[in-house]
């Protein structure tokens, strides 16, 4: 095997290796621990040693100078899969063949140089990232107004009610009695392959392991949902397809989103606008979203029109205009409240189309302070949804995007994300000391049950559609499917509960960014708050407390709205050092 071969494979393995995977142990490593929402189960990725890393590189990057040579490397990408035991036969030379063609072009295009590589692969000690270079957006020269704390409401206010979907992950070949456990990196399946150590079977309803969902499940839930309404509209932050990343087809994704989007329609009815972003496994290869100066076939034009297609009855002319460009958008919920959905796709390590070029793909942030000016000019209140949140995105995105939050914090009062499948939240604090909180992002916890979870759905209650209206968050409920109970009457109709409400389970008099600041001040001082907000985190469905290192490091990263910045994890009576995130 090639040195050309293995780099190759780890480089092509990489988007699946940094796949979301909630782990639910405290005795994991600091490392290991946040790396929960970077691992995929069935790949067993070693650290390389720094000068071999450096040496691999540098091969590589003359080899990838040939046209013939990069076809070289791609046929043995497969073969060095095996060997490495990077994960199954089938998969090797299936996530081979799907990710070859865009991924070398990337390659080649990029400027990466042996020290940049490594530092992905082995981590900030063997090089800086410098492929994704620090860059800055333009704020307008306009003053920050002055900036009143939020109240809450006078009782009786009108109130929203917004129905939270993320993480659906439907998979067409779940079937009941298949391995629960197997080799491959999904289960649950008609083609799973049992390990000899253990027989568990797929549930009726869904399967505590790595599975994904039937849809008869979500179809269940949008029922329930619609039963449980009104809703004054719906956010629906993206990942629609399974975890099957290896063996996945345009015209797959594209059914699967069709197939999602009308049955939503269908259920919630006509008079519900949904308002979507788009997920990291929309696309196929999973994570490749080619920003807009990349044409032709390899661009992602293929997606985006088609969610303009199936969305066009929520949003408005103007919004499928950018939605096709580059799959981001703004639309009027209310008067006096707008939507901006965002796709962080374009800040995403695991998008190696931005090794090109990461400096503020398609304008995206240039472009967000435009409509958030905009709205502060004309007294707007802002809600922004997406995928992957800001706390998990490259250090320059997340940065500027922290600057930005900062700048608008009066115009920001909701922001939305998932990707994570867990129920969490990131503190967003200003900038001068690290100690106000200006801002908080909601990580909603997953439709999907992946990996070891029950599926659930989130209820926000925001200030309502009145004069003076801070259009804040004032509580939110999650409920979920016990799966335990669930699958063992099949044939009735299951129940999905709810697992709690925000203000009830925590104390809390509203959900203001000062509010979860506070909680986080009572997680250090009450470990019982905190191991409630530990058993909440997987949607009830835990196997051991968070202790120590662990509790420390859920911590670090609740304080974490901004990528690899630890100031505001080093103030006050948390002390930590840097290594532990």
């Amino acid at each position: 095997m090639t040195l050309p071969a293995l780099s190759g494979a780890l480089m092509l393995m990489l988007p699946l290796l940094v796949s979301c995977y909630p782990a639910q142990t405290s005795s994991l490593t600091p490392k290991l621990l946040l790396m929960e929402h970077f691992d995929l189960p069935g790949f067993n990725f070693k650290n390389l040693t720094c000068p071999m890393c450096k040496v691999i590189f540098t091969i590589l990057d003359i080899a990838l100078l040939s046209d013939t040579n990069a076809e070289r490397v791609a046929r043995a990408v497969g073969e060095a899969c095996i060997r490495l035991h990077l994960a199954d036969e089938q998969v090797c030379h299936e996530i081979t063949e799907l990710f070859r063609d865009d991924f070398i072009l990337a390659l080649q295009e990029s400027l990466l140089w042996p020290t940049e590589a490594c530092a992905l692969l082995v981590g900030p000690s063997c090089g800086k990232f410098d492929i994704f270079a620090p860059w800055n957006i333009t704020l307008p020269k306009v003053p920050k107004p002055p900036v009143t704390p939020p109240s809450p409401p006078k009782p009786g206010s009108p109130q929203n009610r917004v129905l939270f979907l993320t993480d659906i992950h439907w998979d067409q070949e779940y079937e009941t009695g298949s391995p629960a456990d197997c080799k491959q990196p999904l289960c649950c399946r008609k083609d799973s392959s049992p390990p000899s150590w253990r027989r568990r079977e797929a549930g009726y309803w869904g399967t505590y392991s790595k599975c994904d969902l039937p849809l008869r499940t979500v179809e269940n839930l949008l029922e329930n949902a619609a039963r449980t309404g009104p809703w004054d509209w719906v956010y629906w932050t993206g990942d629609i397809p399974a975890h099957n990343v290896w063996s996945q087809s345009r015209k797959q994704q594209l059914s699967e989103l069709t197939i999602i989007s009308r049955l939503i329609h269908k259920h919630l009815g006509p008079n519900v606008t949904v308002y979507p972003s788009v997920g990291n496994h929309e696309s196929t290869p999973v994570n490749s979203f080619p920003p807009p100066f990349v044409h032709g076939n390899r661009s992602s034009a293929w997606l985006y029109n088609t969610m303009a297609e199936e969305w066009a009855h929520w949003l408005p002319e103007q919004a499928l205009k950018t939605l096709r460009y580059g799959g981001f958008y703004t639309a009027e919920i209310q008067p006096g409240l707008r939507v901006v959905s965002l796709n962080m796709n374009f800040c995403a390590r695991e998008n190696f189309w931005l090794m090109v070029n990461s400096t503020d793909p398609a304008n995206q942030l240039q472009w967000l302070v435009q409509i958030l000016q905009a709205s502060e000019d004309k007294g707007e209140k802002v809600h922004i949804i997406g995928h992957i949140p800001p706390g998990l995105c490259l250090s320059s995105w997340s940065w500027n995007y922290y600057h930005i939050v900062n700048r608008y914090e009066s115009t920001i009062t909701g922001q939305f994300f998932g990707h994570t499948h867990l129920d969490e939240f990131e503190m967003f604090y200003d900038e001068t000391n690290m100690n106000r909180p200006v801002g908080v992002a909601f990580l909603a916890p997953s439709v999907t049950t992946y990996v070891d979870l029950n599926p659930g759905y989130r209820i926000y209650y925001v200030d309502g559609n009145y004069q003076s209206s801070s259009r804040l968050v004032l509580d939110h409920e999650t409920y979920i499917l016990n799966l335990t109970k669930a699958n063992h009457g099949p044939e009735e109709n299951p129940s999905w509960t709810l697992l709690y409400r925000a203000t009830e389970a925590y104390g809390l008099p509203s959900l203001f960014p000062s509010d979860w600041d506070k909680l986080i001040q009572t997680f250090l001082s009450d470990d019982q708050v905190f191991q409630k907000f530990w058993y909440l985190r997987y949607k009830g469905h835990v196997s051991e407390p968070c202790k120590e290192t662990c509790k420390t490091t859920v911590l670090c990263f609740l304080k974490s709205g901004r990528y690899d910045d630890l100031e505001q994890c080093e103030s006050g009576k948390l002390k930590m050092r840097k290594t532990l995130c």
